[in-house]
């Protein structure tokens, strides 16, 4: 009796979302967004906090002018994982994101994981990107606003909250989650505008840096640091020499600087959210993300470039760089335009968040993971109401309350994970046997899907067993099948198993393992072998030939590559931070296990088959009035 019901838990934590269109859903929201607006959203989200702040962070403290470098290395890494996501916005254009993509190759425990997460970094990141929207504002009149919370509201509570209440940063999560009501073309209307200001305010930037800049800056030396120290009265200010140079803190504080940008560029994932509300998903989605990832990695280029030029890069002011460096080259007047584009930016972050957070909830809720009543939809429009009020009040509560300044990793623990299901389910479905995803799909091919869902795990025959090895390397077919499938969905699991090993051995003992300790350098030899011979026979196995509008190059190399850059970076959390992630989890898997296990489509589909195969197969007839 235990046996079995372990084994129905099991079945249900690895039950797959089928491909084809959902019956329970009554309505959809309206397809209004074009290429464009897709763009605007993702580079709303993506040149926010990391352009205006983390920029001077990373040039005192950890890079010097090879900054520039290491926005090269992170825009490099997070292409990896954007062609990833544009292979699967194309093949499967729904709203979700990684969310979906795990869930159809993966499972529901681990989709429902990866939209957790995600939910937690779009909360913490819209609470974050609030407070600093309140603190720019601040700083421009005078630091008044904070003088009076100070005064009035002033937390005396333990470290990991605010110092004080912020109600201002309170009362804008809400003014923006009033204009979300409007419906998605109305607030992406305003989104283009923040970030058109803010392009142009960029633009601005980079042509005064390569104008007023000078080379010099880029071969700094102790005497330069000298008499910036002699001639400055406030020398408490002036950040570390370093060796000088434009590498000043050598290639691993390049290393650690491109593990710091990767985090500038977080927010792309935005557009995969929107294909229930794209015009094209199938082409706009792919294109909108390449384009973002782009034209970020450019301005951030630019920007970083600019910056060292016109200033020296021990002397850059962390907290507002774009705003010193225009005072420091003696263009007073140019810093009230740095200021406007400094809120453009966080204005279209923000916006660009909060935009992603509700239509993530209400497909999770329309998927039964969550509470169903989060996926209620309001008028004409087709907007998810009760999702937008709930993530809302959520992230305004948390930007009152909350110093989020700490919780940067936490943010991003949710959205490595998630970029490595995405790179993991790329690998995986581009070597099944060919699916379609119309609209008009019929029942035999709805058929064929559930069997491929069946769970990889399953014992095969011991005919298909003695032929095994043969196949691994020798396929039988052209074309994928079953056997195939599970080859590779089996070799994938097992390399990401291996590519843990391997970065958690580079990560605790790097100097070892390079400088040729014999314990370390075999350890990590034989992992590189093994994962060789993997990818090597994940290679050997025939792919899906189906035609689509995006298809990420260099398969199984690229999403391999990607997976264990992300890896990498999860390792270097501190344990505070998966401290908190477990707390999260915890919540989590309350919901999932208590409520959502028990009410997804998935189960009610399942317990449904017998009766609606049926009526599928009534449907299907040339009587069909539907249309």
């Amino acid at each position: 009796m235990l046996r079995q019901y372990v084994r129905q838990l099991g079945q249900k934590l690895v039950r797959r979302r089928r491909l084809g269109p959902r019956e329970a859903s009554d309505r959809c929201p309206a397809r209004r967004l074009n290429t464009l607006d897709l763009i605007a959203l993702g580079l709303g989200s993506t040149l926010g906090n990391g352009m205006y702040i983390l920029v001077g962070e990373v040039s005192v403290y950890e890079a010097g002018p090879a900054i520039v470098i290491c926005y090269l290395l992170a825009g490099l890494s997070t292409l990896l994982s954007g062609l990833c996501y544009a292979e699967l916005a194309a093949r499967v254009p729904c709203s979700g994101s990684a969310y979906l993509y795990s869930y159809v190759t993966m499972g529901q425990l681990c989709a429902f994981i990866t939209g957790w997460n995600l939910i937690l970094s779009y909360v913490m990141g819209t609470a974050c990107v609030s407070r600093a929207w309140s603190a720019a504002f601040d700083s421009l009149i005078g630091n008044h606003i904070s003088q009076v919370f100070q005064g009035t509201f002033s937390l005396n509570v333990p470290y990991f909250l605010a110092t004080y209440a912020d109600f201002f940063a309170l009362g804008l999560v809400l003014l923006l989650t009033g204009l979300l009501f409007l419906g998605a073309r109305e607030s992406t209307l305003v989104n283009k505008v923040f970030t058109g200001l803010n392009l142009l305010v960029l633009s601005f930037t980079i042509l005064s840096g390569f104008i007023k800049g000078d080379l010099h800056n880029w071969k700094l030396t102790e005497e330069d640091y000298r008499l910036a120290t002699s001639g400055s009265s406030d020398t408490y200010s002036l950040g570390p020499l370093g060796s000088g140079g434009f590498l000043p803190f050598g290639f691993e504080g390049i290393l650690q600087g491109a593990a710091t940008c990767i985090y500038a560029f977080v927010g792309f994932d935005v557009i995969a959210t929107t294909g229930k509300e794209a015009q094209d998903p199938r082409r706009s989605i792919p294109l909108g993300i390449v384009i973002t990832i782009f034209i970020g990695f450019l301005a951030y280029f630019g920007v970083s470039a600019a910056l060292t030029l016109m200033v020296p890069y021990y002397q850059i002011q962390p907290q507002s760089p774009l705003l010193q460096a225009f005072l420091h080259v003696g263009w007073n007047p140019a810093r009230y335009v740095v200021a406007v584009g400094t809120l453009c930016a966080l204005t279209s972050s923000l916006l660009g968040t909060m935009f992603t957070m509700p239509r993530l909830i209400y497909v999770m809720a329309e998927d039964g993971l969550l509470f169903r009543g989060l996926a209620r939809l309001r008028g004409r429009r087709g907007t998810p109401i009760w999702a937008i009020l709930v993530s809302g009040m959520l992230a305004a509560v948390l930007a009152l309350l909350l110093e989020l300044i700490d919780l940067v990793y936490l943010v991003s623990i949710g959205t490595l994970l998630a970029y490595s299901l995405v790179a993991f389910s790329v690998l995986v479905l581009r070597y099944q046997p060919e699916q379609n995803l119309s609209k008009n799909e019929k029942i035999d091919d709805e058929i064929d899907i559930s069997q491929w869902e069946a769970s990889p795990w399953e014992p095969a025959s011991e005919a298909g067993t003695s032929r095994t090895l043969k196949t691994l390397w020798f396929p039988t077919s052209t074309t994928p099948t079953l056997k195939s499938g599970h080859i590779v969905y089996g070799c994938a699991s097992l390399l990401g198993l291996l590519l843990i090993i391997l970065s958690l051995v580079l990560a605790q003992w790097p100097s070892q393992v390079f400088s040729g300790d014999p314990v370390l350098t075999t350890v990590a030899v034989l992992l590189l072998l093994l994962i060789t011979g993997v990818t090597v026979i994940i290679w050997r196995q025939p792919q899906d030939p189906t035609a689509l509008h995006f298809k990420a190059p260099a398969l199984p190399v690229l999403p391999l590559v990607s997976i264990f850059v992300n890896i990498y970076l999860l390792t270097q959390m501190n344990t505070g931070t998966w401290v908190l992630f477990g707390v999260w989890m915890a919540i989590g898997f309350a919901i999932y296990f208590g409520y959502g296990i028990r009410h997804s489509l998935e189960e009610n589909n399942d317990q449904q088959l017998p009766a609606s195969t049926s009526q599928m197969l009534d449907q299907n007839m040339p009587n069909d009035e539907s249309g």
